[in-house]
């Protein structure tokens, strides 16, 4: 099966990318609040959690990875693992808008299919080989539901943006779909 693509003079990758930033910001913020009511690792496997852990793989001292501030009387926040978050999801939403230009398969489920192979990639295969966290099969139910979910909320909101960006700035619809197709 061959992919889709899109015609190339249709393609806006520019207002992708600044769709995928804007997003990769809000979703961030949207799976920190996600994992309020379902926090995915326990209080033992969170005193290090997997942004610090792959830091310190990579040869980051822990002195620096476990940095933290206090705001309004909450103590703890660090604010290194929050960059390595914001990070991670800008990353990937800038990759996922800039895709989807080209290949609309990708928005399979609204996103929800790249999120959960985003999830996969990383919380089932990369980081478990890489030691960042344990094996699948050791990690709680609760860890695999709460980023499972997390993941698929996470790039729904992704596509959200990059629809509503993409439309409301170039006044078009999105690339695979002709230009007299309404986009108000």
């Amino acid at each position: 099966m061959a992919l889709i693509q899109t015609n190339p003079k249709r393609r806006r990758y520019g207002v992708a990318a600044l769709a995928g930033v804007l997003g990769g910001i809000v979703s961030a913020i949207v799976k920190f609040g996600w994992e309020v009511p379902l926090p995915p690792r326990t209080p033992v496997r969170n005193a290090t959690n997997p942004p610090q852990q792959l830091l310190q793989q990579l040869g980051v001292p822990e002195s620096v990875t476990h940095l933290s501030y206090t705001y309004n009387g909450n103590e703890g926040l660090p604010w290194v693992s929050f960059i390595v978050h914001f990070a991670f999801s800008i990353g990937f939403a800038v990759i996922y808008c800039v895709l989807a230009e080209r290949f609309p398969q990708i928005k399979l489920w609204q996103g929800a299919a790249f999120g959960i192979v985003v999830y996969v990639g990383f919380h089932v295969i990369l980081m478990p080989l890489m030691g960042t966290v344990p094996a699948p099969w050791n990690q709680p139910f609760a860890e695999h539901f709460s980023e499972f979910f997390g993941h698929i909320i996470w790039l729904w909101v992704i596509e959200v943006f990059r629809r509503d960006l993409r439309n409301r700035i170039t006044h078009e619809p999105d690339a695979e779909f002709p230009l007299d197709t309404r986009t108000k």
